[in-house]
C-alpha cells in the first residue's frame, strides 16, 4: 500500500519534537527549527530526508526501486524515497535516523538512546 505524506507526518510525529512546516517552498518536518524531511514538488516527486552519506550509498547500491538520487543531491546527505515503494516500517527507521542526525542536543536528551 502506498505511503502518503499524511502518513510520513503521522510517523515523523511520534518523534520529540517535530513539527510539520514548509521547507524549500514545501511540505517539510523540521525539529529544533531545522529541516530534516521534505515532500519534493519537484517533477521527479519523492520524499527528500536527511541521511548520512554511508548509508545513502548502501540504500542505492541496494537496488531497492524505492531509493534514489537526482544529480541535484548526488554527494550531498539526503536520500530520496518513492513514497509508492518504501516499507512502512522502513521508512519508519529512516525517520528515526534523519530526526537524530538533525535534533539539537537539548531534544535528543528527551530519547535515553537511538532506536538503532
Amino acid at each position: 500500500m502506498a505511503l502518503t505524506w499524511e502518513d510520513v507526518v503521522k510517523l515523523a510525529s511520534e518523534l520529540p519534537g517535530v513539527e510539520e512546516s514548509t521547507w524549500w517552498r514545501s511540505p517539510a518536518l523540521k525539529v529544533g527549527g531545522k529541516g530534516f524531511g521534505r515532500l519534493r514538488i519537484e517533477a521527479e516527486g519523492g520524499l527528500a530526508l536527511v541521511c548520512d552519506l554511508t548509508e545513502k550509498e548502501a540504500l542505492l547500491a541496494s537496488g531497492d526501486p524505492a531509493f534514489y538520487t537526482t544529480p541535484h543531491y548526488d554527494g550531498h546527505g539526503f536520500i530520496l524515497i518513492d513514497l509508492d515503494r518504501v516499507a512502512r516500517e522502513q521508512l519508519r527507521e529512516l525517520l528515526d535516523d534523519a530526526w537524530w542526525l538533525t535534533a539539537p542536543p537539548k531534544v535528543r536528551a528527551q530519547r535515553e538512546f537511538p532506536s538503532n
